[in-house]
C-alpha cells in the first residue's frame, strides 16, 4: 500500500540533489513524492540523486549538524532555515580501554548519544521534516519503539506541528515519558512493534496531510543515516575505517551506513579503501542473524523476546539487504543474549565513561562474540556505533548495579568498604 500528497511537479520540488524515487528490486523509477512501495513489484523505494561537485572544504564550512551534508541528502537548500533540532556532529571517541579489553589494536566508538533527544534518530527525523515540509504534510507522526518516538515529538515541537506517535505499551517508562513531555498526540497500543506499524500503515492512507516518517516519507527518513558514515570518515581525517559494527532493527542503519561509504568512495571524497560491515542483534530477536548463519537469503520473521525493545522488530523491513551489505563487505550478522548486553553496557561504561542503552550493549557485546569467535579482526581499525544513551533504559540494569555498600558518616567506615574491594 501506498499513500501521496499531491504536490507540485516533481521536477520542480526542491529536494536537493534528490530526482527520483528507485525500486531497490526492479529499479523501476517515479517522481520524488510520499511514496514507499514500488507499483510495480511492491519492492520498496529509496532516493536517487544526481550529485553536483561536492568537496570536503565545503562540507567542512557548513554547520556543525547533519546540515553540512546537505548536498548529499534530500533536503533543500535552505534546510537550516526552518526551525529544527540541528543533529550530529557528535563525537567519535578513541576508545583505548575498551580496545585494551576486547583485545583490538584501534577501536573508535561513535557517540550518538549527543543528539538533542539522545539517539541517532534525531538525525533520520530531521531529514524526513525537511522533505515532509516541501511534500505538503502538516502533522509528524511514526509508530516507535521508543527513541524514534522522543526524536519525532521533539522535531515536531520545534517545528510548531503536531505530532502523532504510536508505541507498544509495554515500551520502557523513560521512553515514554520522555516522548510525552513534548505534549504531542501519543497513543499506547496493546501489542508489539509489528501491530503498531501495522496501524500507523493504516492510518497513513487514511490522514492524507499525516508524514509518517518511517512509513510514507521512510525513503526520505531513511537517507538520515548515511550521515552516521559520513561524519566517522569526515572524523577519521577523510577515510574509511576497515571495519564498523551497526545495530540492526529494520536494518536501515547499516544500509545506509554502507550507502554513505560507498557514496563517498565514488564522489571522491575518500579513497575507497575495502571497509567490512557487521550487524548486531539480541537473540530475543534475531531474525537477520539467524537467516545469515543459515545462509538463507529470506528473514523469517519472529516475537521479539529481549531488554534491548529499541530493536525489538521482528519482521525487519531492511532485513535482506543487510545480508546483501554485510556477505558483500565480507562482514557478519551476530547475536547476543540479554545477560551479555547488560555486560557489554557495563563494559562500555568502565572502559570509556559512556553510558549507553540496551542497543548499545548489543553492540559492543556482538563485537566482543565477534572478535572470539574470529570473525572480527583484532588488528584492523574498527568503529562501534552507539546510538542510543543509557538514561532511557534504566530498568535494564537497574537489578545488576548499585552502591557497594550503605554505611554511617564515619571515614573508617568508608575506608573498610574499600578495603573489601
Amino acid at each position: 500500500m501506498t499513500t501521496s500528497v499531491d504536490v507540485q511537479n516533481s521536477t520542480a520540488l526542491d529536494l536537493g540533489p534528490a530526482r527520483a524515487l528507485a525500486c531497490r528490486e526492479c529499479g523501476h523509477r517515479i517522481p520524488l513524492a510520499a511514496e514507499f512501495a514500488c507499483a510495480e513489484c511492491f519492492g520498496p523505494l529509496e532516493v536517487a540523486y544526481e550529485f553536483g561537485k561536492v568537496t570536503r572544504a565545503d562540507i567542512e564550512a557548513g554547520p556543525r549538524s547533519i546540515w553540512r551534508y546537505r548536498a548529499l541528502l534530500p533536503v533543500p537548500a535552505d534546510v537550516d532555515s526552518y526551525p529544527n533540532t540541528e543533529p550530529g556532529l557528535t563525537r567519535l571517541v578513541k576508545a583505548d580501554r575498551l580496545a585494551a579489553a576486547l583485545g583490538v589494536k584501534s577501536l573508535w566508538v561513535k557517540d550518538d548519544t549527543g543528539n538533542p533527544t539522545h539517539s541517532f534518530k534525531d538525525r533520520v527525523v530531521a531529514v524526513a521534516l525537511a522533505a515532509a515540509r516541501r511534500l505538503g504534510f502538516t502533522v509528524l507522526a511514526c509508530p516507535s519503539t521508543g527513541n524514534l518516538a522522543n526524536a519525532v515529538a521533539a522535531a515536531a515541537a520545534r517545528a510548531g506541528w503536531d505530532s502523532v506517535v504510536l508505541i507498544p505499551s509495554s515500551l520502557e517508562r523513560a521512553k515514554i515519558l520522555t516522548t510525552a513531555v513534548y505534549d504531542g498526540a501519543l497513543i499506547a497500543v496493546d501489542g508489539n512493534y509489528d501491530d503498531v506499524n501495522r496501524l500507523a500503515t493504516e492510518l497513513a492512507a487514511e490522514h492524507e496531510d499525516w508524514a509518517f516518517v518511517n512509513v510514507n516519507v521512510r525513503p526520505y527518513y531513511a537517507e538520515g543515516s548515511k550521515t552516521l558514515g559520513y561524519e566517522v570518515a569526515e572524523q577519521l581525517g577523510w577515510r574509511l575505517p576497515e571495519q564498523i559494527v551497526v545495530p540492526v532493527a529494520s536494518g536501515s542503519q547499516l544500509t545506509k551506513v554502507d550507502k554513505a561509504f560507498r557514496e563517498l568512495g565514488e564522489l571522491g571524497l575518500v579513497e575507497a579503501t575495502p571497509y567490512r560491515v557487521f550487524g548486531a542483534q539480541a537473540t530475543g530477536c534475531s531474525p537477520v542473524a539467524a537467516a545469515f548463519k543459515a545462509g538463507q537469503d529470506v528473514i523469517r520473521p519472529v516475537k521479539p523476546d529481549t531488554i534491548a525493545r529499541s530493536l525489538a522488530i521482528g519482521a525487519p523491513a531492511d532485513g535482506p539487504y543487510v545480508l546483501d551489505s554485510v556477505r558483500r563487505t565480507g562482514g557478519a550478522v551476530e547475536d547476543v543474549t540479554d545477560a551479555e548486553v547488560v555486560e557489554g553496557i557495563r563494559l562500555l561504561a568502565r572502559t570509556e565513561g559512556i553510558f549507553a542503552e540496551t542497543a548499545g550493549g548489543v553492540t559492543v557485546a556482538t563485537a566482543k562474540k565477534l572478535i572470539e569467535t574470529g570473525q572480527l579482526d583484532p588488528n584492523a581499525e574498527t568503529v562501534l556505533l552507539i546510538t542510543g544513551d543509557g538514561l532511557k533504559t534504566l530498568d535494564a540494569v537497574q537489578d545488576h548495579i548499585g552502591p557497594r555498600a550503605t554505611v554511617p558518616p564515619s571515614a573508617a567506615a568508608v575506608r573498610e568498604v574499600l578495603n573489601r574491594g
